[in-house]
C-alpha cells in the first residue's frame, strides 16, 4: 500500500533544516548511538534502505536529521476537521498566550483523511496551569501525568512540555537552555518531544494556528512508504517500552501498513516481553486490537509474529492444530467472524470488550464441539430477542439460506430436525459457551493450551478481569425457554455506537447475532 498522494501533495514550507547545524550542542544522542551499538544488527538491512539509522536517500542519520515545515493545507488537514471539543481546549490555551499543538496518532489520522480515535493536545503550559485554566479538570497519571480537561460528555487529553521533558530517559543527556524564542530553541525542544514517540508516523506535530505540521523523524515519507518504523533503533525502543511491538501491530492493523524489517525483526525476536507488561495494559492494547474496525488483521498480525500464543493461547493452538501458516491468506471461522465484527465497527464507532470476548469464548464452544447450522443460528436469534428461545427456534426452522460449508466447526444440518432435539442442543451451546468463558480465564487451562507444540513460548496469561468475565456471562444469560422478566431485547435494527461502547447488554446482544448469524450464512454465498 503506498500513499502516493502524500508524497506529492507534501512540500516544504520552510526550507530543510539539519539537526547538527542548530542544535548539536543542545541535543546529544550518545546514549541512542551506544544503545544501537548493544543491540546485535539484523543482517542485510542496507540492502533496501529500511536500517534504522538511514534512508535510502542517505538524508537521515541518528547523528544528522534533517527536518521539514510543512503547509497543513498542502497536506490536506482543515480546522474543521479536529472535533469541536478538542477545537475549544486549544481555542482557550491560545489565547492565554500558550503555545499548543495536536501531536501523534491524530496528525498522522488526519493527513490519511481518516477519523483520529482521539486527539492529544501538547502545550508550552505547566499541568498546574492548564487545572486552573480549565473548570472542570484534573491531572491523572504518576509516571506520565496528563490533564484530563472535560468538555461536556468528551475529555481531552493535554501534556505538557515541561513534563515530557522532565520524564524522557534522554534528558539526561540533553541540555536545555531557557528558551530565547529563537527558531533553533523552539525547533530542539519540539525535537526532544518527537524523540520520545514510539513510531515515526507517530512523531508529527501540528500547529493549527500557523497552520504547520512538523516532520523531524520522517514521518510524511513513512506514510508516503506505508510503513511503520521506530524512531529510534527498534531493539532499544522495544526494550524501553515493551507495549510497543502491541502498538506497532495495532498501528499496522489498523492502517494496512507494512512493518519495516528492522522493526519486524525485533517484534519477532523480543515478542517474549509482551509477558513483562501489566495485565491491565495488555487488556488495553487487545481492545484497540480488536474493538476498534481492524480484529481480524490485528490477528492475523499477532499470529505472523508469535504473539498470539502468548496473549491468548487457546486460540493459537486452534491456528496451529488447523495448519495455519503464519503468512496464510486463507480465512476460517475465527477470522471470518472477526471480519464481520470489523465491518459493523470503526475508530470511532468501537464496541465494548465484553463483546469481542464473547466471540472468542463462542467459537471456542463450537471449535471444541461443533454443531449444526440450525442450532447456532436459533441461539444467535435467542441472544437478539432477549431469550425468546421458543421463537428462536421457530424462525430458525423457516431458513433457507445455504450455510457456509467450508467452517469445520459446523456440522451438516439434519432432515427434519425435531423442535425439541433443537431446543435441548441450543441450551446445551449456551452451557458450552459459559464454560469457555471460565476455560479462557483460567490459568492452568491456558497454559496447557499449546502444550502439543513444545517450541511454543510458555504462557499462563490472564489478562481478563474477573469483571468483564461477568458482562460477557451477561450477554448469554437470556438464553432460557421462556422469556425471563426484565430482560428487554433491543428495538430496531440500527447499532446505537454510544450504548455499544458503552457496554449496554441488549446492543451487544444484538451485534453478537449479526456477527454470528452473517458468518454462518453469508449473504454472497449461494446454493451449490
Amino acid at each position: 500500500m503506498a500513499i502516493s498522494s502524500v508524497g506529492f501533495a507534501c512540500r516544504s514550507y520552510l526550507p530543510v533544516r539539519t539537526l547538527q547545524y542548530h542544535c548539536s550542542w543542545k541535543i546529544r544522542f550518545n546514549t541512542i548511538s551506544a544503545a544501537i551499538e548493544a543491540v546485535d544488527e539484523p543482517n542485510g538491512f542496507d540492502k533496501d534502505g529500511d536500517r534504522q539509522d538511514k534512508v535510502a536517500d542517505g538524508t537521515r542519520s541518528e547523528g544528522d536529521r534533517e527536518w521539514k515545515q510543512l503547509n497543513s493545507k498542502d497536506l490536506g488537514i482543515s480546522s474543521s476537521m479536529i472535533a469541536k471539543p478538542t477545537r475549544q481546549v486549544l481555542n482557550v490555551l491560545k489565547r492565554k498566550g500558550h503555545d499548543v499543538y495536536l501531536v501523534g496518532g491524530c496528525v498522522r489520522d488526519l493527513i490519511l483523511k481518516r477519523t483520529p480515535r482521539d486527539f492529544d493536545i501538547l502545550t508550552s503550559a505547566e499541568l498546574r496551569e492548564v487545572v486552573r485554566t480549565f473548570s472542570s479538570c484534573e491531572i491523572v497519571g504518576r509516571r506520565f501525568p496528563i490533564c484530563h480537561v472535560h468538555v461536556g460528555d468528551d475529555i481531552v487529553e493535554v501534556s505538557s512540555f515541561s513534563t515530557s521533558a522532565h520524564n524522557s530517559l534522554r534528558n539526561k543527556t540533553t541540555e536545555f537552555k531557557e528558551s530565547s524564542g529563537s527558531d533553533g530553541d523552539e525547533d530542539c525542544i519540539r525535537l526532544n518531544n518527537c524523540l520520545q514517540r514510539d513510531f515515526t508516523i507517530n512523531g508529527l506535530m501540528f500547529d493549527p494556528y500557523a497552520k504547520v505540521v512538523y516532520d523531524y523523524m520522517g514521518g510524511i515519507e513513512d506514510i508516503r512508504k506505508a510503513k511503520v518504523r521506530t524512531v529510534i533503533h527498534a531493539g532499544t525502543s522495544f526494550q524501553q517500552d515493551c507495549a510497543r511491538i502491541l502498538r506497532a501491530i495495532r498501528i499496522a492493523a489498523r492502517l494496512g501498513f507494512r512493518i519495516s524489517k528492522e522493526t519486524a525483526h525485533f517484534i519477532k525476536n523480543l515478542s517474549f516481553l509482551v509477558k513483562r507488561l501489566d495485565k491491565g495494559r495488555i487488556l488495553m492494547e487487545m481492545n484497540y486490537m480488536l474493538a476498534y474496525g481492524s480484529a481480524e488483521a490485528s490477528l492475523r498480525l499477532l499470529w505472523k509474529f508469535g504473539i498470539l500464543e502468548i496473549i491468548l493461547p487457546i486460540q493459537a493452538a486452534y491456528l496451529a492444530r488447523n495448519g495455519f501458516k503464519r503468512r496464510d491468506k486463507r480465512t476460517n471461522m475465527l477470522m471470518s467472524l472477526f471480519a464481520n465484527l470489523d465491518k459493523l465497527l470503526a475508530p470511532d464507532r468501537p464496541c465494548h470488550s465484553s463483546l469481542w470476548i464473547a466471540i472468542l469464548a463462542f467459537h471456542k464452544a463450537l471449535y471444541d464441539q461443533p454443531r449444526s447450522p440450525l442450532v447456532v443460528a436459533a441461539f444467535s436469534l435467542a441472544v437478539d430477542n432477549g431469550g425468546d428461545i421458543l421463537e428462536a427456534a421457530t424462525i430458525t426452522k423457516k431458513i433457507t439460506r445455504p450455510h457456509d460449508r467450508s467452517f469445520l466447526e459446523l456440522q451438516e444440518p439434519e432432515e427434519n430436525l425435531e423442535f425439541q432435539t433443537l431446543l435441548d442442543e441450543v441450551m446445551d451451546l449456551d452451557t458450552s459457551i459459559k464454560d469457555a468463558l471460565s476455560q479462557m480465564t483460567d490459568a492452568y487451562i491456558i497454559s496447557k493450551a499449546m502444550s502439543a507444540y513444545p517450541q511454543a513460548p510458555y504462557s499462563d496469561l490472564v489478562f481478563i478481569p474477573l469483571q468483564l468475565y461477568l458482562k460477557a456471562c451477561r450477554i448469554f444469560q437470556c438464553v432460557k425457554e421462556e422469556t425471563q422478566k426484565g430482560i428487554k431485547a433491543k428495538q430496531g435494527n440500527k447499532i446505537e455506537y454510544a450504548a455499544l461502547y458503552s457496554g449496554d447488554i441488549p446492543e451487544i446482544r444484538h451485534v453478537f447475532a449479526r456477527v454470528v448469524f452473517d458468518t454462518v450464512f453469508p449473504l454472497n454465498l449461494v446454493e451449490e
